[in-house]
């Protein structure tokens, strides 16, 4: 599903307001923003690197139906 910028844009600044990355302008025409996570943010990195790795092992199952067993 696509992102409009609008929405991208919203995503980063809820993300900044919470504080998990910073935003850095530069006074440049057209206008530059960078964006890095904060001291906060890096501590997601474990859990994204998890979430990526499952992505990729069942990206290749697509229309595999899994069951957990959460007991």
């Amino acid at each position: 599903m696509p992102q409009t910028t609008k929405t991208l844009t919203g995503q980063l600044r809820e993300l900044e307001e919470q504080g998990i990355v910073i935003r850095k302008v530069f006074p440049e025409v057209p206008p530059k923003v960078e964006y890095s996570l904060s001291e906060i943010g890096t501590t997601l990195n474990p859990v994204l690197s998890q979430l990526c790795y499952w992505g990729k092992t069942y990206h290749a199952y697509p229309f595999a139906v899994i069951t957990y067993n959460f007991s």
